[in-house]
């Protein structure tokens, strides 16, 4: 091999290398984008379309379920409530209708000892979600529950607190406000939209207790 093709030769070596080395540097970062990248879940897409009247008055759930709720000082009128399960990375899911409450079906059920849990969205992109004037409510109003069976279970708004959308006290969240009385605490998106993401930066729970039943 001649001076000028070992020049050569060296010079297309140290090109591969460098070329395998952008290769490697470029599957590590798309790599670790991919594993610190926040799961995507069913409520970031909720549907904006509202249920037909036909889909809401012909609801059902088994009897002692949660079937309607309503929240007369709000404007929140007969709505759908749909039960939730847990999602793959451990949090509970939300629903796939703004328009559609939901409740976690490991919490309570309507009038037993312990608290129900109900989630509701503030909003789409597109328009208000059932719960966009949760935060309007007051200590004193009422929240009303119907089971499958058609019973009417009535909660008094207690307290409404605010957490941070990453330090919400869950163990608060799914326990009632007052341990002598079955609980209902209803829980949605409020703050500000996180520049450059879809998610807000508070979540605001309402903590009610049983009233009549």
């Amino acid at each position: 091999m001649t001076p000028a093709n070992r020049q050569n030769f060296g010079w297309a070596y140290i090109l591969f290398g460098t070329i395998l080395a952008a290769v490697a540097l470029f599957l590590y970062v798309h790599q670790h984008i991919l594993e610190t990248r926040p799961p995507m879940t069913s409520w970031s897409v909720p549907s904006s379309v509202k249920p037909p009247a036909k889909a809401i008055n012909t609801y059902r759930v088994p009897a002692d379920n949660p079937k309607y709720i309503a929240i007369p000082a709000i404007d929140v009128g007969k709505t759908r409530t749909i039960q939730l399960g847990v999602l793959a990375n451990g949090s509970i899911a939300v629903p796939d209708n703004i328009y559609d409450a939901g409740w976690y079906g490991a919490s309570s059920k309507p009038g037993q000892n312990g608290a129900m849990f109900v989630y509701g969205h503030v909003s789409s992109w597109k328009a208000n979600g059932i719960f966009y004037d949760l935060k309007k409510l007051k200590a004193g109003e009422t929240v009303i529950v119907t089971n499958g069976a058609n019973k009417v279970f009535t909660y008094r708004v207690i307290n409404i607190k605010r957490y941070a959308y990453d330090k919400v006290d869950m163990g608060q969240v799914l326990a009632p406000v007052n341990p002598m009385m079955a609980g209902l605490n209803l829980m949605t998106c409020a703050g500000q939209i996180i520049k450059g993401t879809s998610e807000f930066s508070e979540r605001l729970v309402v903590f009610t207790s049983l009233v009549s039943s």
